[in-house]
């Protein structure tokens, strides 16, 4: 039986999960694949570090070349992370003619283009199932399992950390930073959390998502991004009183104007199948216009839930070798479909916000949304302190432009003494 070999570029957590995974499946693999697996080399910065890892750290080594030299080496497994050198390295091996696999969303979600254009010229395989909500299958069946239908909207929880801090304040009532310092704590926030906590990790994804579903190129910057520091506790109590939820969704969707791809924190039902999903946890919603809404949903990170779609797509790849088909799904991005701006997509708005308290004062701001098209679905009055009363106003569905057009004006209000909170609602009130 054939054996096809190898090479990890990164042992690190993913990296440590891959090896892990492919030696517990060793003895099934050439029955799932129709060839046996070598892992022959492993690229790492310090070996003497990394040998702890390994049954046998004569595999490590340093030099990059060694690896994209070796005639014998097949397939490249990159779980470096970051863009520089993983794009160099990437780049050698498919122009080698190897296949590549890869969980780097960073890389993809900025120059995906370079990378798939490279893979088709050499027809050979890029895959990338783990680069999106670890574990959980979705760029697979976008490509294949899905793609009898016209898909609409890609939306979700593709980041763990945020998640798992928005759980504990809705559930433990804490506030941000007591979350995020639990989170840290626990290990689910890096030591440095910007990237999740600014919604920059989940716009990475929902960029490569918006690619596939809708087969045409959306990169990183093309992505509208808010995160969830400004979150409080006092804001997802009243959207519990309201029958919602609080989550920092990534929401794709194709409209006749043209591509919305935005992460934000959003209001969403309770009734709603992704307010269940808690903790660390991901979940991606699919509507399509034959399948109607499925949902996939999962472990969106750690070592062995990701190491799983890594393995998966090592083993498309070599079976694609063994049956003389490499690089038979390649870029989906035949279309040219415009980006829509954030000041043209509409949706509704909750507001919360501390005034003065003494009459005329409601009636002025609704006549600031009046004048500029926004139409008021609800207006909740509590907590008055002595001279100043908080306020939450719901709208009904407008344009980005009209409400934050009226949002200045009111800002402005000497009335108005504080903008509490500004959170975006997904669906209709």
């Amino acid at each position: 039986m054939e054996t096809v070999k190898i090479a990890l570029l990164g042992l690190g957590t993913v990296g440590t999960g891959v090896y892990k995974v492919l030696k517990a499946q060793q003895e099934e693999i050439p029955h799932k694949v129709g060839a046996k697996i070598q892992l022959k080399k492993v690229l790492v910065r310090n070996t003497e570090k990394a040998s702890r890892k390994l049954d046998d750290p004569s595999i490590l080594m340093t030099e990059w070349k060694s690896i994209l030299e070796d005639p014998e080496i097949s397939i490249v497994v990159e779980v470096m992370g970051g863009i520089e050198p993983a794009r160099r390295y990437i780049l050698d091996a498919l122009h080698a003619g190897k296949s590549v696999v890869t969980a780097n969303k960073d890389l993809l979600a900025s120059h995906g283009k370079e990378l798939m254009d490279a893979a088709a010229e050499t027809k050979s395989d890029l895959l990338f199932e783990a680069a999106v909500a670890g574990g959980i299958p979705i760029i697979r069946p976008l490509k294949e399992c899905l793609a009898g239908n016209h898909i609409s909207e890609v939306m979700g929880i593709v980041n763990g950390t945020t998640n798992f801090i928005l759980t504990k304040m809705a559930e433990e009532g804490m506030e941000f930073q007591e979350a995020l310092a639990l989170a840290t704590e626990l290990g689910y926030a890096e030591a440095d959390p910007t990237a999740d906590i600014e919604g920059l990790d989940a716009a990475r994804k929902v960029a490569i998502l918006a690619s596939i579903a809708f087969h045409s190129r959306v990169t990183f910057d093309d992505v509208y991004t808010e995160g969830i520091t400004k979150i409080t506790a006092t804001d997802i109590r009243y959207a519990r009183e309201m029958g919602r939820d609080i989550k920092l969704l990534g929401v794709a969707k194709e409209t006749p104007e043209g591509i919305e791809a935005r992460v934000q924190p959003m209001l969403i039902p309770s009734t709603h199948p992704l307010a269940s999903v808690r903790d660390s946890f991901n979940a991606v919603f699919v509507h399509g216009d034959a399948v109607d809404d499925t949902m996939f949903y999962g472990r969106g990170a750690g070592e062995l839930p990701t190491a799983s779609a890594v393995v998966g797509d090592i083993l498309d790849a070599v079976r694609n070798m063994v049956f003389g088909c490499r690089g038979r799904i390649g870029c989906t991005c035949y279309k040219e479909i415009p980006l829509k701006k954030m000041e043209d997509i509409s949706c509704a708005y909750f507001l919360r916000m501390q005034v003065e308290n003494r009459s005329g004062v409601l009636a002025n701001i609704a006549g600031v949304f009046g004048n500029n098209c926004v139409s008021i679905a609800q207006i909740i009055q509590k907590g008055k302190k002595k001279d100043r009363a908080e306020i939450v106003v719901i709208t009904d569905e407008v344009k980005e432009k009209n409400f934050q057009d009226s949002l200045a004006v009111i800002s402005g209000m000497s009335t108005v003494k504080e903008i509490s909170s500004m959170i975006r609602v997904y669906g209709q009130i």
